[in-house]
C-alpha cells in the first residue's frame, strides 16, 4: 500500500487462484468460503456483503460495488484490451487491387479480401478469413481466424466474429418440382449492426430477397443458426445451439436458453426468457418466461414436469382399480 492509500494491482484472477498482487472478485455467495481464504490484495465485493462482514474479521483491500460482476468485466478489459489493428498485411494475404482498406487494418496470413470490400480502421482480419466482393466492414471489427463475409455482407463498428462463423451463408431455400427440390437463388444481404459478437461456427444466412437483420449489441453463442430474412432485435442474447427458422421476428432484450427452436414466420416479443430446450411454434407475447414443447409459460411448465413425474405413480393406481 503507497503513503497516498493507493495500491499496485498487477492483475486479476479467481478467489482460489488469486496471488497477494491481484485482485478478485465476488458475485456469487456460494463462494464465500473462497472469499474467506483467498489471498488477492483486493476484492470487489457488493455493497450488501461488505455490510454483513465483521470489521475486525481480516480481509483485503475492498473495492465495493453496486455490480460486482460488471466490475469485474470492467476491470478484466483494462488487464485484457481487444486487438486493434495497426496496418500490419501479412504477405500472403490476398487483397483485391480495388478493396478499400483503412491504413490500420491488419490482414492475417492467407486471407482473402476480395473486390470492392470496404473496411473500416484498427479492424482486424485474422488467418484465412475470407470477406467477398462488396462486403462492408466498420471500425474495430475483429474477424477470428476461418470467419467468412459473404458478398455483400454488411457488419458495423466493433463486431466479432469467433472462429468459423458465417455471415452470409445461402438461406436454405428450395421449390419442389414435382421431381426435385428447385433452389431458390439467395440474393439478399446480412446486416450486422454495431456491437455484434457471432460465436464460432455459428451461421447467419442471407436473405432471400431482403435482408437478415443481427441489430445491435446482440451476443450470438457457438454452433448457433439464423435462417434467411430473420430479425434479432438489439441486445438479444442467444446460448449456444439455438436454430431460428425463416422469417421470424425476434424483439429486443430477450434472452434465449440453449438448444432452444423457433419455427419460421413468428413474432417474439420485447423481453421475452426462453428456458434452455424450448419448441416455439407460436407467436410469443412479450415480457414473459416460456419453457417447454410447444412453448408455454414457466409456471406452467413447472407444474406439468412435477405431473410427468408422478404419472408412473399415477398409472399404478389406474391398473389397480
Amino acid at each position: 500500500m503507497h503513503a497516498d492509500g493507493s495500491c499496485e494491482i498487477e492483475g486479476i484472477n479467481t478467489l482460489a487462484h488469486a496471488d497477494a498482487n491481484q485482485i478478485s472478485f465476488l458475485a456469487n455467495n456460494k463462494y464465500h468460503q473462497q472469499f474467506v481464504s483467498t489471498k488477492a490484495k483486493a476484492v470487489i465485493v457488493s455493497k450488501a456483503f461488505a455490510e454483513t462482514l465483521d470489521p475486525h474479521q481480516q480481509v483485503g483491500l475492498l473495492v465495493v460495488a453496486y455490480d460486482p460482476y460488471l466490475a469485474f468485466a470492467k476491470v478484466q478489459r483494462l488487464f485484457h484490451p481487444q486487438d486493434v489493428g495497426c496496418g500490419i498485411l501479412h504477405p500472403t494475404a490476398i487483397i483485391d487491387a480495388s478493396a478499400q482498406l483503412a491504413d490500420t487494418v491488419d490482414v492475417g496470413a492467407k486471407s482473402v479480401i476480395e473486390a470492392d470490400v470496404l473496411i473500416g480502421e484498427g479492424t482486424v482480419i485474422a488467418a484465412g478469413v475470407v470477406v467477398e466482393a462488396g462486403a462492408k466492414i466498420g471500425k474495430r471489427c475483429i474477424l477470428h481466424a476461418g470467419a467468412v463475409v459473404s458478398t455483400m455482407s454488411v457488419l458495423g463498428n466493433d463486431v466479432i466474429l469467433q472462429s468459423g462463423a458465417v455471415i452470409g451463408s445461402d438461406g436454405f431455400g428450395y421449390a419442389w418440382s414435382g421431381s426435385e427440390h428447385l433452389k431458390i437463388p439467395q440474393v439478399g444481404r446480412v446486416i450486422l449492426e454495431d456491437g455484434v459478437e457471432v460465436g464460432a461456427n455459428s451461421c447467419v444466412d442471407r436473405g432471400v430477397l431482403g435482408d437478415t437483420i443481427i441489430r445491435r449489441g446482440v451476443k450470438l453463442d457457438n454452433l448457433i443458426q439464423i435462417a434467411h430474412n430473420v430479425e434479432v432485435g438489439a441486445f438479444t442474447v442467444m446460448a449456444s445451439q439455438v436454430g431460428i427458422s425463416g422469417s421470424t421476428t425476434i424483439g429486443q432484450g430477450c434472452q434465449i436458453g440453449g438448444q432452444t427452436g423457433m419455427a419460421g414466420h413468428l413474432k417474439v416479443g420485447d423481453g421475452c426468457k426462453l428456458a434452455a430446450k424450448t419448441g416455439v411454434t407460436s407467436d410469443l407475447e412479450a415480457g414473459k418466461t416460456y419453457a417447454g414443447f410447444p412453448a408455454m409459460p414457466h409456471h406452467a411448465w413447472l407444474k406439468m414436469s412435477v405431473l410427468m413425474m408422478k404419472l408412473p405413480e399415477i398409472w399404478k393406481k389406474i391398473k389397480s382399480k
